[in-house]
């Protein structure tokens, strides 16, 4: 875009910033301000309203509530609204904490505060949305391809189109050899290029002024942790397995206890009657216990609420579910799964240390294999412990690739640290309500070993051209 365009975008941002805290500051004024008598009650407007902007400013880009170039208007009011559901969250609690009274503030005037503000996210989405589509043309879009499929498909799927204009799909080798193809686009896509040819096309895209959108490799996810050394009078990059901090390490490990204890009490009515209901649907066990891989292949018996038939896996076979259509799932393990209480009772595996609140999905040693077999690389997810939530599942899907998903953990790897831990949790409010993130893998697919068509190539691409890491 533009840089016009860019500087509008940011005005109509603040804008909306702005418009979120007016029902906040009518609800402060008209009610709370009179009834809580703040010990610093002269200073206390302006206080909270830079606090409210700035946690709701700091959620909704956490929920991409401002990514108005690839959201579609439902996905701008859901990000929005859930940004200003958080921040009046908080924002309750601290009104509270001002108040010279022990009683609990009214939660009434926010939720009514609440209400305006969706209907406000609704007609700015709305009126943004089609303001961006009139006056901002989508970028012409040039996609370069190797062992990846072409993204023009991701792109219809996503419904992109008014962002990118698809204006050719090319192979790398063929794009070397043509380079004036660069010159028609705005945007380019680098899908699976080898980091010889990728880092040659970077460079002509930065000379020219052109943007582009890079799908990492293995070897990018790694080096994204790299650190800058300097030995023998040159710039290096330090790439080394792995190692937390001791200072993170202990403050994790208290967050995981502290997090899991509170959360087990909060929700124990629930845990109640969600045991009760899977024993009288059919009698069998309320939890299921399954092997599952942490640290460094350590195995251990994760814990959750049984969701299937108890004969679910009676010949042996590991299975993926495939969603809606897998007829082990019980009525019951249907409901708590679409809600994830079925994943609760994991707070108890944090509690004994074997897994984290953060990190990546742990997986069984079965489907494990079928992966390594394929894709040895797999096993560098293993460098940290497995977590109740993670970067992959917060960016991908159910279904997403085992190469997709090596990525996305390896990225979290790289950067792990107390502020994308925070980053990632939050996120997950977020996608606790979208189906898609729970969307089974397709039918013909339930084992590990069937991978699709597009992961295979890559994988055979990654033995062709082992990168050296």
């Amino acid at each position: 875009m533009k840089k016009n365009g860019t500087i509008r975008l940011d005005l109509l941002k603040l804008t909306n910033l702005l418009l979120m805290l007016i029902p906040f500051a009518i609800c402060w004024n008209l009610y709370y301000n009179p009834t809580v008598r703040s010990w610093f009650a002269p200073r206390a407007s302006a206080f909270l309203f830079v606090l409210y902007m700035l946690l709701y400013l700091t959620y909704v880009r956490i929920y991409d509530g401002f990514e108005i170039e690839i959201n579609r208007i439902s996905e701008l009011v859901y990000s929005q609204s859930l940004a200003a559901f958080v921040t009046n969250f908080i924002m309750y609690f601290v009104i509270w904490l001002l108040a010279k009274g022990v009683n609990a503030p009214r939660v009434l005037p926010l939720f009514v505060a609440f209400t305006g503000q969706v209907i406000i996210s609704m007609c700015w989405s709305y009126l943004i949305h089609h303001w961006y589509v009139r006056t901002c043309p989508p970028q012409k879009t040039l996609i370069v391809y190797d062992a990846r499929e072409s993204v023009e498909k991701t792109i219809v799927e996503h419904r992109m189109e008014k962002t990118f204009e698809v204006i050719g799909s090319v192979e790398v080798n063929e794009f070397l050899q043509k380079p004036e193809l660069l010159d028609n686009a705005e945007t380019i896509f680098l899908c699976g290029v080898h980091s010889h040819d990728r880092n040659a096309i970077i460079k002509k895209c930065v000379m020219n002024k052109k943007e582009a959108y890079v799908i990492p490799r293995i070897g990018d996810a790694i080096m994204d942790g790299a650190k800058q050394a300097h030995i023998l009078h040159l710039p290096m990059m330090q790439v080394t397995r792995h190692k937390e901090q001791l200072e993170y390490d202990v403050i994790k490990r208290v967050f995981d206890v502290v997090i899991s204890i509170c959360s087990l009490v909060i929700f124990s009515p629930i845990l109640l009657v969600t045991a009760i209901a899977i024993k009288a649907y059919d009698g069998g066990p309320v939890f299921y216990k399954q092997c599952r891989l942490t640290k460094d292949g350590k195995a251990f018996d994760i814990i959750k609420f049984r969701s299937m038939r108890v004969d679910a896996e009676k010949d042996g076979i590991a299975r993926l579910s495939t969603g809606k259509k897998d007829d082990r799932i019980t009525p019951v393990g249907r409901f708590i799964r679409k809600v994830r209480i079925d994943e609760i009772p994991q707070l108890i595996n944090i509690i004994k240390g074997d897994m984290s609140i953060v990190g990546p999905r742990p997986e069984r040693p079965e489907i494990f294999k079928d992966y390594e077999k394929e894709l040895p690389e797999f096993a560098l997810r293993l460098q940290v412990k497995a977590g109740l939530t993670g970067y992959a599942q917060v960016y991908g899907k159910y279904n997403t690739t085992p190469y997709d998903k090596l990525l996305l953990d390896l990225l979290y790897i790289a950067n792990a640290g107390v502020p994308l831990d925070l980053k990632i949790i939050f996120a997950t409010i977020k996608i606790l309500f979208l189906p898609e993130s729970t969307e089974g893998i397709k039918e013909g697919n339930v084992t590990a070993v069937k991978t699709n068509d597009s992961i295979n190539k890559e994988i055979c691409y990654e033995k062709r051209k082992r990168e050296h890491f």
